[in-house]
């Protein structure tokens, strides 16, 4: 069975075309503007991809000129309904998934349910405003998008360490660890004991 999703989002602000194929082998092909420090996100979704095993393409396009605010929560909302979608009706999945990784003297915990119910705790200290041209507190923004258009309970949780790009980085790897081991197949059964799983579940 296919695990693919693409999902165009076009809106006045910015324009989206992404797929992910959660079988496949960390591939990445991104096209994002080089405005307002994007290339540092495109870093991370390349990491997001290698690290989960899933292949990646994404073209965006947005109003960059203003700042990164719109594309970088709307990539977020694309990447959070892609994985929606790919999981299906998330029969056979492992369903929670966790990781601890070090990145020199950053240690981040990631760990996952996707359970059909939207939950984001961020347990993080970023010691800088700016990376390069890129606004930080963007990656709150982006994985807010995520963990609610893919319907998921979403910790991360920093155990040690403080420069702001390694705890960004460390958290982009982590959760594609974590998300790999949710997302593994293994039988054919609902993973839950109520028999649905969804918002008011």
């Amino acid at each position: 069975m296919s695990r693919i999703s693409r999902i165009v989002r076009n809106t006045t602000e910015t324009q989206i075309d992404l797929e992910i194929n959660l079988d496949g082998a960390g591939k990445f092909d991104l096209s994002l503007p080089t405005g307002a420090g994007l290339p540092f996100l495109a870093h991370m979704l390349e990491q997001f991809a290698k690290h989960g095993g899933f292949d990646l393409k994404i073209a965006a396009s947005g109003d960059v000129q203003i700042d990164g605010h719109h594309l970088v929560e709307d990539l977020g909302i694309a990447l959070g309904l892609a994985l929606h979608e790919a999981g299906g009706d998330k029969r056979g999945l492992a369903r929670y998934g966790f990781f601890v990784l070090p990145m020199d003297e950053v240690l981040m915990l990631a760990a996952v349910d996707f359970c059909g119910r939207a939950y984001l705790q961020l347990d993080w200290e970023l010691n800088q405003e700016k990376l390069g041209d890129f606004d930080v507190f963007l990656v709150r923004e982006f994985l807010v998008g995520l963990s609610n258009n893919a319907r998921i309970n979403l910790h991360l949780k920093q155990l040690s360490g403080g420069n702001a790009h390694h705890v960004i980085e460390a958290s982009f790897k982590a959760l594609a660890r974590a998300m790999k081991m949710a997302l593994k197949v293994e039988g054919d059964e609902l993973p839950t004991t109520k028999g649905l799983l969804g918002e008011s579940q």
